[in-house]
């Protein structure tokens, strides 16, 4: 937060303008004070913490697509495992609006057909 400086009238000759604190239990805007936690450093635990395992191993040349292939479906599962998939009563309800969408667009795209249909045997004379 920037410090504010505040001059008052009283302070017409002095060099050192007072400087004022902002209020803690007042916040200056209307989103919520956020606030962080923060855990007391623990060096023992920094002491056993093992080092990250590297990925990038050398691999013989011909085993690289097969690593690949493994390390995309190992992350594709961690990724999936991740998702908040929707109960039974969400799921259909957006198959329901999918349906009533698509059923909407096959009503609206055959009305535009069977008149572009009408205009072109008008236009061009044939019946």
């Amino acid at each position: 937060m920037a410090n504010v400086t505040r001059i008052k009238a009283s302070d017409s000759g002095k060099a050192e303008p007072a400087k004022e604190k902002p209020a803690k239990d007042k916040p200056t805007t209307d989103a919520p004070a956020k606030t962080a936690i923060v855990a007391p450093a623990d060096n023992k635990a920094k002491q056993n913490k093992k080092p990250a395992k590297s990925t990038d191993k050398k691999v013989f040349i011909l085993f690289r697509p097969f690593v690949a292939f493994f390390r995309y479906l190992r992350e594709s599962w961690r990724e999936i495992r991740q998702v908040r998939w929707p109960n039974r009563k969400a799921t259909w309800k957006m198959v329901l609006a999918v349906l009533v969408y698509t059923a909407i667009f096959v009503i609206l795209i055959s009305l535009l057909d069977l008149l572009f249909t009408w205009l072109f045997n008008l236009i061009l004379g044939s019946k």
